[in-house]
Formats: C-alpha cells, structure tokens, sequence
C-alpha cells in the first residue's frame, strides 16, 4: 500500500514538472515575436540587424527629408544627431507626425532602408519617449523642452 502512495506522489509531481516545464516553452515561443529591441539610427548603422530582425527605431524627423511618395507610401529620415537612417512607410501617419519632432518606428531594415509597420509620434507638444531622448542625450542632441 505504501508503495502505491508512493508511485502515485512521484507520478503526480513528474506530471507537473513536465506541465511547468511545457508551459515555460509556450510562454516563451509566445513572446518571441512580441519583444522588439530599441535601437537609435547610431546604433543601426555601427551594427545593422539581419533584415529579419523586427526592432524599433526612434529619433527625430530631419528637416526637409518628408518625401511624400505613390499611394501611401512616405519616405523620410530619423536622425539622432550622430547618424541618420532613411525610413519608408507606407500607411497613414499620425496627425502630429512632423519635421524636427520625435517619432518611434517599428519594423525591420533591409537594404540600407528602415522599412516601417508602424510610426508613432507624440502626443502633444512636450512629450517625446524616453528611448528617443535617451538617444539623442548620447548624441549630445537633446534640447530640454520648458515644461510650463
């Protein structure tokens, strides 16, 4: 009878180890695609990604690169003081979406050319996201904007 108690306790704790460790395995093949890296335009042309890789890059919007192509398709280049890297989208910009302000892209680069599934912008005219301004202290860029 003992035995039987005994088999039964191991069985029932093999079973859930192997259900913890299977879960672990989905939980994580789950979130491979979901995790994107923050890159700046520095860092992606010190050491360009496989054009495989999908990743974000953010900086600001050089002035007089917004070239509006066929269709939807927008070209134009991130900067952050240091490097630049040529972006096209293709798809509806945000409204705030402007020369000399911060933007954050998300998509892979391939061909010397960032190729964007998605732009984003601030939201109002004091905010730009942190990776961004982080980036361009280290370009020795940044402007502090007045918060008043």
């Amino acid at each position: 009878m003992k035995t039987l108690k005994k088999r039964r306790r191991i069985q029932v704790i093999v079973l859930a180890v192997v259900a913890l460790a299977l879960s672990t395995a989905l939980i994580g093949y789950a979130m491979r695609d979901g995790i994107n890296f923050f890159r700046s335009p520095s860092q992606v042309i010190a050491e360009p990604p496989q054009p495989t890789e999908v990743f974000r890059i953010g900086g600001l919007v050089e002035e007089g690169s917004i070239v509006r192509g066929q269709g939807k398709t927008v070209r134009f280049v991130v900067t952050d003081g240091g490097d630049s890297v040529p972006v096209a989208f293709t798809g509806v910009l945000p409204d705030l979406f402007t020369e000399n302000q911060g933007m954050i892209g998300t998509g892979s680069y391939v061909n010397g050319v960032f190729e964007a599934t998605e732009i984003l912008a601030k939201h109002d005219e004091t905010y730009m996201p942190k990776e961004v301004v982080d980036a361009l202290k280290e370009q020795g860029v940044y402007k502090e904007v007045d918060g008043g």
